[in-house]
């Protein structure tokens, strides 16, 4: 009954945005308007990341959407260091013309182009660059033009809030998934369980992030430093760390086990470590991934 009335708490204080992203365009908090991103662009001092795309599209555009466009390591890219643009390539109307204004063919596959704040192409045009690899190179020879790399210390204030649920083993593990969240931490306040998450408030809202804790079932509580923000919450005091044996608990007993890993790292590991190997190694660097492949050999 608490978890029904927090989701309708959240649901209430949301502004109506329509539904999810379409699996097309994958995990990335797209604009939508090409003038505003151009503003942003240059207030930012960051180039955009253009994407043309068929929403809805068929089966090599939802593949694009699945796997590149929600591959964690994409999606940190793009958010951290461009202004996300998306125009839909199937459309008219402002889409219509924003595709004709680039020559983009109508109902194409996916096409990703660079621009600066004047919405010039940074480096050429390129097409049938769909894989993770091919976007990041893309991205680096980007970044390595414009110098706008954007280092973790320049990325702003983070927020926090700790959600109470059944089991913070299961908190840690749902809510480290979700790419806007940078940390999470086992503890207890007044007994209960809980799961400390550590978030970067410019890629999802706080009513977004508690919106998605209750569809995961992992927030029978919200405790936040400023409990006015959310009515019905309550003040994050008296937390108290969980013992070592309680943190990132599905990491224990796999391959990633001995790993000298951050904490962010730890984070998004503990996420995908039983779930979706392959997605966890991807939060390694080589040198860690290297070490995984000697072990594995002995």
């Amino acid at each position: 009954m608490r978890i029904l009335q927090i989701a309708l708490l959240v649901f209430a204080l949301l502004p109506f945005s329509g539904a999810e992203n379409p699996e097309e365009v994958g995990d990335v908090a797209w604009g939508r308007n090409y003038d505003e991103a151009l503003a942003k662009a240059k207030e930012a001092g960051k180039p955009i990341f253009l994407l043309f795309q068929e929403v809805p599209g068929c089966a090599g555009c939802k593949q694009f959407g699945n796997d590149v466009l929600s591959d964690p390591k994409v999606v940190a890219a793009i958010e951290d260091n461009f202004i996300p643009l998306l125009i839909h390539n199937n459309k008219g109307g402002e889409d219509g013309r924003i595709r004709k204004k680039f020559g983009e063919p109508a109902w194409n596959y996916q096409v990703v182009r660079f621009l600066d704040s004047e919405g010039k192409d940074i480096i050429p045009r390129k097409d049938r660059v769909w894989t993770s690899p091919g976007i990041m190179t893309r991205i680096q020879k980007v970044l390595a033009k414009t110098k706008t790399v954007k280092t973790a210390s320049q990325r702003g204030a983070t927020e926090r809030v700790a959600f109470c649920q059944y089991c913070f083993w299961t908190g840690e593990r749902k809510m480290g998934a979700l790419p806007a969240v940078l940390e999470t931490e086992a503890g207890f306040i007044g007994g209960r369980e809980v799961t400390l998450v550590t978030y970067d408030p410019s890629r999802i809202t706080l009513e977004s992030l508690i919106k998605k804790a209750v569809a995961e079932e992992v927030a029978t509580d919200i405790y936040l430093d400023d409990p006015s923000r959310i009515p019905g919450s309550k003040k994050l005091a008296n937390y108290r760390t969980a013992p070592k044996h309680d943190q990132k608990k599905q990491i224990q007993g796999t391959i990633f086990a001995e790993l000298d890993l951050s904490t962010g790292q730890a984070t998004k590991i503990n996420a995908f470590a039983r779930t979706d190997p392959k997605k966890a190694i991807q939060y390694l660097t080589p040198e860690q991934r290297e070490q995984l492949g000697r072990k594995n050999a002995h």
